[in-house]
């Protein structure tokens, strides 16, 4: 599946004003914009965020709060669909709560009872900050968002390219028969974390073992790399996972 802005802005009932800000503040980018057309285009990822995205706006979650957590290398889907589960059936209880007073209103009965909405927020509340706290890192996405606010598109580009330099070190170290454990691939391992810390945030060790999970378990990461070399990914992921258990 691939959709132009208009066209998935129409399938999602989100309007293309918004998908421009959702990209703006990096909540959900393109998955490839044209460089000579300027053209944004979405595929089956895109959708997968988006109704990610839409599940955290019913239960009135701040953009901001959203994007911590999604954008976090801790990010557990399966937790956050079974949160998720629980804050909309009480959502829905309270619904219906209002659906049945209207009956019991008409004869002239107090219904205020029925309005309320504490569980519901008190619920939603603790879940939010749970997830901020478990998942978003949020010294480190705090550090990220200050350090690279000021950076041009072509300083974004010299990054992306650097980190590509790495990973094709990675590759290489591979294909040349080095295991993870190797001194040669812990070395990159350390350089890896090193380039994270000097152009975006602390990478923590704990933060480091969230990344390498993810390299793995984000089929966007994983193809990335594995562009490099056929399991790449799973090179890398391993090699983390060693020097982060040191």
């Amino acid at each position: 599946m691939k959709m132009l802005i208009k066209e998935f802005a129409d399938f999602t009932g989100v309007s293309v004003r918004t998908l421009h800000y959702y990209d703006e503040i990096e909540l959900l980018k393109p998955a490839i914009v044209d460089e000579q057309t300027g053209y944004r285009y979405y595929d089956e990822k895109s959708l997968e965020r988006m109704q990610e995205i839409l599940f955290y706006r019913e239960l009135d979650f701040s953009l901001k709060s959203i994007c911590t957590i999604l954008s976090s290398p801790d990010y557990n889907k399966e937790k956050a669909i079974k949160d998720q589960k629980r804050l909309l059936i009480l959502k829905k209880e309270r619904l219906e709560r209002i659906i049945e007073a209207l009956d019991v209103y008409q004869k002239g009965v107090n219904v205020m009872k029925a309005f309320d909405n504490t569980e519901y927020e008190a619920v939603r509340k603790q879940y939010e900050e749970e997830a901020k706290e478990k998942w978003g890192n949020t010294a480190a996405y705090a550090e990220y968002a200050e350090k690279t606010k000021g950076y041009s598109k072509d300083k974004q580009n010299e990054l992306i390219a650097g980190m590509q330099d790495v990973l094709r070190e990675f590759a290489f170290c591979m294909q040349n028969g080095e295991k993870p454990e190797s001194a040669q691939a812990q070395e990159l391992v350390r350089k890896l974390q090193n380039y994270i810390t000097v152009n975006y945030y602390t990478c923590t060790n704990e933060i480091l073992a969230g990344l390498g999970k993810m390299y793995v378990a984000d089929e966007r990461f994983k193809k990335n790399m594995d562009s490099h070399a056929k399991g790449t990914a799973e090179f890398v992921s391993e090699s983390i996972s060693i020097y982060t258990s040191v």
